[in-house]
């Protein structure tokens, strides 16, 4: 079973990889066959040799598809909840969009550059909105635990149905109490995020 930090850091690095994928592979997008210092820049590109910037969104790529892979991994297995996904892939779309954004607004053109107007008028709100709705959709995953998320067993926990056992007749009525587990997790089998209690 893959266990919390594990997860909680290939969460981290597939954030945080996407935008640099992104960048590196995008590349520098000047305008035209001008030398780049006869363009117009509304903010300028990060001073990196050419060619590392490709290097590193190469990299950046491998990493982000091995944190996807470990993550739909213990997600399929139930070694984490599969609700963290309205956490994640917000948080992955607006790396995503910070990425191409910064190729845009240090973009060499001659003139104004329309597309950073474009990027930071329509692209910073929805960023915003993306960056939002993960952290109050990750608030509420933390605060409340699920009631059938990974690891359900079904048959186990409280208000499941009835299951009649050996000396139990068609009129027993069946007691819906939780196991009492050493730990004191009387979830009945549930996770609690990425990783289950007492992991």
């Amino acid at each position: 079973m893959t266990n919390r930090g594990t997860l909680l850091s290939a969460a981290a690095v597939l954030v945080a990889a996407v935008p640099v994928a992104a960048w590196g592979l995008l590349g520098q997008q000047n305008a035209g066959e001008l030398p780049a210092s006869q363009l117009d820049y509304a903010f300028q590109p990060l001073g990196v040799p050419d060619g590392l910037d490709t290097v590193l969104g190469v990299v950046a790529l491998v990493l982000a598809g091995a944190g996807a892979t470990l993550l739909v991994r213990a997600s399929r297995s139930g070694g984490m909840d599969k609700r963290w996904w309205g956490v994640l892939v917000p948080l992955v779309m607006a790396g995503l969009l910070v990425g191409v954004g910064w190729r845009v607004l240090t973009a060499g053109v001659i003139g104004a550059n329309i597309g950073a107007g474009l990027v930071i008028v329509f692209g910073g709100p929805v960023v915003a909105g993306l960056l939002l709705w993960a952290l109050g959709r990750g608030v509420w995953l933390a605060n409340h635990g699920p009631s059938h998320g990974p690891g359900h067993r079904p048959g186990h926990g409280p208000g499941h149905g009835p299951s009649h056992g050996p000396g139990h007749g068609p009129g027993h009525r069946p007691s819906h109490r939780p196991s009492h587990r050493p730990d004191g997790d009387n979830t009945g089998g549930q996770w609690t995020g990425f990783a289950p209690r007492g992991a």
